[in-house]
């Protein structure tokens, strides 16, 4: 891999070009001529499944990659986003089959525990969203969807106005070297209150509401994320639910809160719009249970029920593995899931993301890092262009650098490069 200098860095003969007009360089790259191409048209003979067009739910996509949902804490300090975020989305989506927009909070009384991430609970969110959205259609892409979070236990008391975090249970996170506060300080985790019925009641309709100001916003579908070690997610694994009410104990009754959100949110946007986040072999944020396997094969063969767009299946081990249980395989996911729709992630490259299709274990892969520091990922993949690295010590700066000054193409074995408008 390479790594790409930022847009600031590039010589004035490398011109920006329209993001909606680039003339595609005239240079071979094998025996493909790239200036025969027609706008958003990619060669497949590199990747002929992962290149291939799909269909998820009611949403069309022109090819089978989705970029994954990539918290970088640049909206607004009221979390409401911006144009610099407009243009970081547009830039990404104009190759790309699917973007599933950062983690986003649906309520600002619980939910919210990283500095500058998006919210949407408010007119100001869906008005700051919506120019996004525009900016992300005017490539071409229509599988733009939001994801729903609420951070539940891993977030901490000084972003809630001093009130505990939430979670299923009381059970604090552990494995960890601490959380982030919001002065930019790690502090340990915090013993979460478990929420009462009535909470979760009122969570539930935070996620309904915040569906409709993303259906205002102008967004095709809505992803809850029930991943990560996240509010849902403590409700799910049975290492983090204590509960002896309707919502602990079995696998159906860790469920349901899950299910009472996606069917508010199934109230908003339609079945073939809304996706779900699962990681069964996740350790962030102290997850993971002895039962992870029969508990994760039950909760997707209920959700093959439902008609939804897809699920997104965190199967890969890169983002750490719990150890608890055995290896929940994406073959494991689609025998227990069904004919449905899934979205691989965690790992996934240009070759390996083709061969998962190809196998039937997955309809579209979702990546995540490699679009931080290359914007046109999928064309970088459909010509076989090198891909370049990101620098880490700017995915949470909050600053631009390493945001959105990348430039749009190398062209292999020359010095030349294209910016992004």
């Amino acid at each position: 891999m390479i790594r790409r200098p930022p847009r600031s860095t590039l010589s004035s003969s490398s011109a920006a070009s329209d993001v909606y007009k680039r003339q595609v360089s005239t240079q071979s790259t094998g025996t493909h001529n790239m200036s025969t191409l027609q706008p958003y048209q990619l060669p497949t003979e590199h990747a002929p499944h992962l290149l291939a067009p799909a269909t998820l739910g009611d949403m069309e996509l022109r090819n089978r990659i989705a970029m994954a949902p990539l918290t970088r804490g640049r909206a607004n300090v009221d979390r409401t986003p911006n144009s610099r975020m407009a243009s970081y989305y547009r830039h990404r989506a104009e190759y790309t089959g699917m973007v599933i927009a950062e983690a986003t909070t649906v309520n600002s009384s619980s939910a919210n525990g990283w500095v500058d991430s998006p919210g949407i609970y408010t007119e100001e969110h869906r008005d700051g969203w919506r120019e996004v959205v525009q900016a992300v259609h005017q490539t071409g892409c229509h599988a733009f969807v939001l994801q729903l979070w609420h951070m539940g236990r891993a977030a901490h008391s000084s972003f809630l106005g001093g009130a505990a975090p939430k979670a299923a249970s009381a059970v604090v996170i552990e494995g960890d070297d601490g959380v982030y506060n919001a002065d930019g300080v790690k502090v340990p985790h915090e013993v979460p209150e478990a929420l009462t019925a009535e909470e979760i009641h009122e969570i539930v309709e935070d996620y309904r509401r915040s569906a409709v100001l993303a259906k205002a916003a102008g967004f095709d579908g809505v992803e809850v994320h029930a991943a990560n070690g996240y509010l849902i997610n403590t409700f799910l694994d049975s290492t983090t639910n204590l509960r002896t009410d309707e919502y602990g104990g079995s696998a159906e009754n860790r469920m349901r809160f899950l299910n009472q959100v996606l069917e508010a949110v199934v109230g908003v946007f339609g079945a073939g719009r809304v996706g779900v986040r699962l990681s069964p072999n996740g350790a962030y944020n102290g997850m993971g249970a002895t039962d992870s396997v029969s508990s994760y094969s039950y909760f997707l063969s209920e959700l093959g029920k439902t008609g939804l767009a897809y699920v997104h299946v965190m199967d890969g081990l890169g983002f750490g593995f719990h150890d608890k249980d055995r290896e929940f395989t994406i073959a494991m996911a689609r025998a227990a899931y069904g004919p449905g729709n899934i979205l691989c992630n965690v790992g996934y490259d240009r070759d390996s993301g083709d061969a998962v299709i190809a196998a039937g274990h997955a309809n579209a892969v979702a990546i995540g890092r490699p679009f931080m520091s290359n914007p046109d990922l999928p064309y970088l993949y459909a010509h076989d262009l090198p891909v370049a690295e990101a620098d880490p010590s700017t995915w949470f700066t909050h600053g631009d650098e390493g945001y959105d000054d990348f430039p749009s193409h190398v062209v292999s074995g020359s010095e030349q490069s294209q910016t992004l408008g």
